[in-house]
């Protein structure tokens, strides 16, 4: 079977798991190359040892290795900043680029609601963790009913918290907030993040609730349950912690919601846990796993559609 060659920029912990994902389940795509900065990394270290090609030498040093005309799609796990930079030079070598990055340049991606919409663009972004876990399921309410208001709680341990994420903590919030509207169609969006220090480590932990107009309540389970096998098809670990759970607010009782008109409609909540896969990160850390899964799940996809292009 074809397929396209794949690079991975960032040898930490988002840049290791990819690896391993990608080497175990290539799919449509081949891992030809990761790196890193630091010579002495592990992720770099790991890739050599299972025969893909590295450098430390940034992305300079990827555009110098000889398989670099033939890698159709980068991943890239660094920061904001490199990535503002590395979007700007692989896109004049023409090369199509999956951002698991806080920059925000490219359209948000969600697979199993937007990757339709965005195959052909040169750089898609994966929203944050905590919005490919919960805008999935905001879009399935709004499929059914418009989604006037959801609200996602995200909960995950703190050890899956690196620094890059506890100095971001604002911009993520307002990142999967913004992609609860544009991607999962909601009218206002509002999201919480909460790092949680149990020990031992507790898995992802997602609350979703929706305000929506009077929907069937069959409906909306049937479209949620369809969209989570939708999403467990890239993240097995993603399942419905409970029964979906509805209220409803006639207009003889409305929701008084302070600062906004009252509420009439049905409210939908969602409860959700991610384990992760366990293939490079641990299993409690499925707020990563879901990130590197759904990049790789996007990848895959603009594969197929560029290997269907190549065989047309």
């Amino acid at each position: 079977m074809s397929r396209i060659k794949a690079a991975i920029i960032g040898s930490g912990n988002i840049g290791i798991d990819p690896i391993i994902k990608l080497l175990k389940r290539p799919g449509s795509l081949e891992l030809v190359a990761l790196v890193g900065i630091d010579v002495r990394s592990e992720g770099l270290a790991m890739a050599r040892e299972r025969g893909v090609e590295t450098t430390h030498d940034g992305i300079d040093g990827l555009r110098a290795m000889d398989v670099y005309p033939e890698v159709g799609i980068v991943f890239d796990a660094t920061s904001a900043t490199a990535h503002r930079h590395h979007d700007e030079v692989l896109r004049r070598d023409g090369k199509q680029v999956i951002d698991l990055t806080p920059a925000t340049i490219g359209p948000f991606t969600v697979p199993p609601v937007s990757i339709d919409e965005y195959q052909d663009a040169p750089n898609v972004k994966m929203v944050t963790c905590e919005g490919q876990a919960t805008i999935p399921m905001v879009a399935a309410v709004n499929r059914v009913a418009p989604v006037h208001y959801a609200e996602i709680v995200a909960s995950v341990s703190s050890r899956s918290a690196g620094p890059g994420t506890r100095a971001n903590i604002d911009e993520f919030t307002r990142t999967t907030a913004r992609g609860v509207e544009v991607v999962g169609g909601a009218e206002r969006g509002k999201a919480i993040i909460i790092l949680n220090s149990a020990e031992p480590p507790m898995i992802m932990r997602d609350t979703v609730f929706t305000l929506s107009a009077i929907a069937d309540e069959d409906a909306v389970r049937t479209s949620v349950a369809s969209m989570v096998e939708a999403v467990q098809r890239y993240v097995p670990g993603y399942r419905l912690k409970q029964e979906v759970q509805f209220e409803r607010y006639g207009s003889n009782l409305p929701l008084a919601i302070p600062g906004q008109e009252d509420f009439v409609g049905l409210k939908t909540s969602i409860y959700l846990e991610v384990e992760g896969a366990g293939d490079y990160l641990p299993s409690y850390s499925g707020n990563l796993d879901i990130m590197t899964a759904s990049a790789q799940a996007t990848g895959s996809a603009i594969a197929v559609r560029k290997l269907l292009a190549l065989a047309a």
